[in-house]
């Protein structure tokens, strides 16, 4: 504390009263005062103690509850009997500061780890808590972990405000509280703003400093790559992450954690789902903000409603929905811009080190809290050994008199009184004042020959309990180990799994790369919508969106093969038809956006159709057809079943119904294929299980209603079903010449579609396959120009070169084509 100068006065200048008056200028009393003021606000309000990593008045809200007995194995009390018993004890100021206080030891929004396990309203970040004598507490079981060695003389105490109790001057603290939950404070002339980190990384980066002191900062940052916040959300930029934990300062940008999806029963709009919002941003203050965007500065357009539907079982759930045709990562892009969405966190490690404040890197604070745990450890260590040694000695004492328990009956019963039964004792066998004294308020029931038996246990249980105690106290290394693995013990019990995403890099490179290129409205410019053989649906981009970067779909890559293709544009809709007889209309600007160099064998982002319709068990999507103007002149869809059967589906599509039948199956059978037809002069084609391919001009297939069930389109034997069935062209050179292919499994075969002839609808076909000794049957077949083939997984198989023969055995193939279809086709 500064001292008030004193100033040479007159000593004979005394007031009426006769108390002495001294002379201070003011300049000088309103600076020491002022000192004296801002020195009390550093050291015992505002900013956290290094080792536990609590504030002043924090530790004294542990310690009365500690102290009281509210602990985790007993029932809640009232908040304001806590702030109470706080109060009048040890932190003498205002309830309010106090329950405050309290509460953020209670929010698991701002705590990674909360000390003080609450019943009742203790706030969001939108609200606050309820009042104090409204909601309940009590410690948590991590909060035992900070104050669970107490009894054991690990750390100092000191006199309470009043001097009538005394609290501990820092708590014990078996984690790094302070890098584990953060802490925040104003002061006088500084500030301290830590960030929380996840308990398990910390702990592992300190138990290697533990052995290997002399480690770098990069290879902690191995451990601790960065924080993890509460509430999740996204860290951009490591590098200044970096800079922060080498200097103890710095600015990290944080990001909600969003989902972008279409709107169920919407027509080609979609939705921002926010599922996790940046550190100390509540939903309420975002959506104050896009209203005032919106409505207001009209900076922010493309949004036709918000709202919030987050509540506890599902968390946080923010929903912006998009206007029709709104592309969602642009508007991403300037909600991360104009709203809390996005938000910086000021990093600036200052804390109290031997009672002075200074700013502390990662390593530092690492190294400051496992200097507190070795003194802590220590000091514990020497508590139990003594404790262990005064008992041995009474334990020592005790079997002594064991020895020659009638000499000691005698000697007490003829003394005069105890003290000089004491002195006979001491005197005569060489005991101790202590040992001596704990014998005469031994009861005689003590002394049986079992009770020896379970001294002598006793006593060779605290010799080995001392010389381990021991080992610790004399070697540093012993102590190391106990100190980590104690460490390694909470990480086993209180671990929990990383709740932030860290994004790499320099953070203006990283949002220069996240922001997208394209503008916030789409045009309904032409575009292809492509099925993979393997279920996955995309599309291509539109002219306007050609350089967007954003709507592609990260995470997913998929080799493929492509089964269809439908013409539409960004704003239209296709139908998605499945192997149920079922057609569903679905809008094409939800669909992710293949990369642009998707022209060869790879289809990279598709999304599953299963996300897209809701499909029954064991039904798959097994074709496309466009919707609207690029649906005019065209005949229908071509559409062939496993057992045989051939219709084409007149384009009356149902205006009102987004999902109906096409076709009219039998029981048991489904849609193998359903294909588009351009003008009608394709060639229908039918490949069987038993190895027989039927072609035919699909004008000899009169068109249906949708009720309808088709007509025989080939024969089949008992036992056969048809493997593929679609339509081809064989007047399109731009595409290549079409190609059948055949597989058994075990061998694969490429024969020219035009080494088949054209036969009669509902014949049998001819031979596409010789079976070799052991196949049975075709298991995978297709027919059209750029075969390609691949695994179940989307994993590319290489076909063998084309074979003239249309009746040949083909060729063995490493781990045969699951699927079959055509590279991607780019207009």
């Amino acid at each position: 504390m500064a001292r008030r100068k004193e100033n040479k006065v007159d000593l004979s200048s005394f007031d009426q009263a006769g108390a002495r008056v001294f002379d201070n200028p003011l300049v000088t009393e309103v600076s020491d005062s002022y000192l004296e003021y801002a020195f009390s606000v550093i050291h015992s309000r505002a900013l956290p103690d290094a080792r536990d990593g609590l504030k002043p008045v924090h530790r004294r809200i542990l310690w009365s509850m500690y102290e009281q007995g509210y602990r985790p194995d007993r029932g809640h009390v009232k908040s304001a009997r806590i702030v109470g018993d706080t109060m009048g004890k040890y932190h003498p100021h205002g309830d309010t500061a106090i329950y405050d206080a309290m509460v953020r030891l209670a929010q698991d929004f701002s705590l990674n780890v909360p000390l003080i396990d609450g019943h009742g309203n203790f706030g969001s970040p939108d609200d606050g808590p309820a009042a104090s004598r409204y909601t309940e507490a009590r410690m948590s079981r991590e909060a035992m972990l900070l104050v669970g060695e107490l009894g054991e003389d690990t750390v100092d105490v000191e006199p309470n405000y009043d001097g009538s109790l005394t609290q501990p001057t820092v708590l014990p603290a078996a984690f790094p509280n302070l890098l584990v939950n953060g802490a925040s404070g104003i002061a006088v002339g500084m500030a301290t703003n830590m960030i929380p980190h996840n308990l398990a990384e910390v702990v592992s980066a300190a138990r290697w400093l533990i052995n290997h002191p002399d480690a770098t900062l990069d290879k902690l940052m191995e451990f601790v790559p960065g924080p993890d916040l509460p509430t999740g959300g996204v860290l951009l930029g490591l590098d200044e992450v970096r800079r922060a934990y080498e200097t103890g300062r710095g600015v990290v940008r944080m990001r909600g954690k969003v989902e972008i999806g279409p709107i169920e029963g919407s027509r080609g709009r979609q939705a921002i789902t926010v599922v996790e919002l940046p550190y100390g941003v509540g939903a309420e203050k975002v959506i104050a903000a896009i209203t005032n965007e919106v409505t207001k500065t009209k900076r922010l357009t493309g949004i036709a409603d918000v709202k919030d539907l987050t509540d506890r079982e599902s968390g946080t759930r923010l929903v912006v929905e998009c206007k029709v045709g709104v592309n969602p990562q642009a508007l991403l892009a300037d909600l991360y811009r104009l709203t809390p969405l996005e938000q910086s966190f000021g990093v600036n490690n200052l804390v109290l080190v031997d009672g002075q404040p200074r700013t502390l890197g990662l390593k530092a604070l690492l190294e400051v809290f496992l200097a507190h745990r070795y003194e802590v450890v220590t000091r514990r260590t020497s508590y139990r050994r003594r404790k262990r040694q005064e008992r041995l000695h009474l334990v020592d004492g005790l079997l002594i008199a064991l020895l020659d328990i009638d000499e000691v009956v005698r000697l007490i019963r003829g003394s005069d009184d105890a003290q000089a039964a004491k002195d006979g004792l001491m005197s005569r066998f060489g005991l101790s004042d202590i040992q001596a004294t704990y014998i005469l308020d031994t009861p005689l029931r003590r002394l049986t020959k079992f009770d020896r038996i379970e001294l002598e246990a006793e006593q060779e249980r605290l010799r080995a309990e001392i010389a381990e105690l021991s080992k610790i106290l004399d070697d540093e290394r012993v102590l190391r180990k106990v100190v980590s693995d104690e460490l390694a013990a909470v990480v086993k019990q209180f671990a929990t799994e990383r709740r932030t995403t860290l994004v790499d890099g320099d953070l203006k490179e990283v949002l220069a790369a996240s922001a997208p290129a394209g503008p916030l409205e789409v045009a309904d410019d032409p575009c292809q919508v492509i099925l993979s053989a393997t279920g996955l649906v995309a599309r291509t981009a539109a002219e306007s969106e050609e350089s967007s970067e954003g709507r592609r779909r990260n995470g997913r890559v998929k080799h493929d093969t492509v089964r269809a293709i439908a013409h539409s544009t960004a704003r239209g809709r296709v139908l998605l038809l499945t192997s149920a007889g079922r057609a569903f209309k679905v809008d094409v600007l939800p669909l992710p956006v293949l990369p642009e160099q998707a022209g060869t064998v790879s289809l990279r982002g598709g999304m599953s159709a299963a996300e897209l319709v809701p499909l029954a068990a064991g039904e798959t999507v097994v074709g496309l057809a466009p919707l609207g103007g690029q649906a005019e002149g065209s005949p229908g869809l071509a559409l062939g079943t496993r057992q045989g059967a051939v219709k084409i589906c007149s384009p009356e599509w149902p205006v009102r119904s987004d999902e109906f039948e096409v076709i009219g199956l039998r029981d048991g059978d489904e849609v193998v294929g359903a294909t588009w037809l351009t003008d009608g002069t394709e060639t229908l084609t039918f490949v069987t299980s038993e190895a027989s391919l039927l072609r035919f001009p699909a004008g000899l297939v009169r068109p249906q209603g949708l009720k309808g069930g088709g007509m025989a389109g080939i024969n089949l034997p008992a036992g056969a079903r048809v493997a593929f069935f679609g339509a081809v062209r064989t007047d399109d050179p731009g595409h290549g010449e079409p190609m059948v292919v055949t597989s058994t499994g075990a061998t694969v075969k490429v024969t020219p579609f035009k080494a088949y002839p054209a036969k009669g609808r509902a014949t049998s076909g001819v031979r596409a396959h010789r079976f070799l000794k052991g196949e049975t049957d075709v298991a995978v077949a297709w027919v059209g120009p750029r075969p390609v083939g691949a695994t179940a997984t989307g994993d590319p198989v290489e076909l063998p070169a084309a074979d003239p023969r249309r009746d040949g055995s083909g060729f063995a193939v490493m781990l045969g084509p699951t699927v079959v279809g055509h590279l991607i086709e780019r207009d």
